[in-house]
């Protein structure tokens, strides 16, 4: 069964997983590194970072299949309301597509398969755009959500649309439309989190949220 839990969990592994991975990938990185003069991608090259290569690219496979688990697990949200559970889905969709994109964009890695790896990598900022705007739409809908999040969403999703259609040739853009991503994850997982809490029983036997 589907629970609160599932979102927190995945959405915190997933983030874990790539901080430490893209940290152990940058501390076996040959050269100079910055975000002004390369891409994330960069420590998942091969050629130019043949020693930590491999964990980049095993993080961002870890993150892509624990995000795939954060996004099935929004279905915590389906109230039964049908317009509400429209938008629902194709958040879904466009986040599992995302984390699909991401996965293939670690399995053919920059410089050893870069057609690929670019051709995956727009597909991931494409679908990660949409999910952004239709996740913030969807919690914008929902009336216990705080207004915050969803907003936070919109500016995420603007960050992600400046880089994936005028700056895309822009280092830097790149780590704020990835970095602005992460921390969505992270605030939707902390609010997660916070609903997760134990459950109190009224006199009746009912079980009622916790007052927050």
């Amino acid at each position: 069964m589907l629970s609160h839990r599932q979102i927190w969990v995945s959405g915190i592994l997933a983030t874990a997983f790539y901080l430490i991975c893209t940290a152990l990938a940058y501390f076996n990185y040959p050269l100079a590194y910055s975000p002004l003069a390369n891409w994330l991608s960069d420590l998942g090259n091969p050629l130019a970072n043949p020693n930590g290569a491999f964990w980049y690219n095993l993080g961002v496979v870890l993150t892509g299949v624990c995000l795939t688990f954060f996004f099935l697990g929004m279905e915590i949200w389906n109230d039964g309301d049908k317009r509400r559970r429209i938008v629902l889905r194709i958040t879904q969709a466009m986040g599992i597509i995302s984390s699909l994109a991401l996965i293939v964009s670690a399995l053919f890695p920059l410089g050893a398969q870069t057609l690929m790896h670019e051709i995956s990598g727009k597909a991931h900022i494409f679908f990660v755009g949409f999910f952004l705007a239709f996740s913030a739409s969807l919690f914008f809908r929902l009336p216990r959500m705080p207004k915050w999040i969803p907003i936070f969403g919109i500016l995420a999703a603007v960050i992600n649309f400046i880089y994936g259609v005028f700056l895309f040739s822009v280092y830097i853009a790149e780590w704020a439309a990835i970095g602005a991503f992460i921390v969505y994850v992270l605030i939707i997982s902390g609010y997660a989190l916070k609903q997760d809490a134990p459950q109190a029983v009224t006199g009746h036997g009912e079980q009622v949220q916790g007052l927050k």
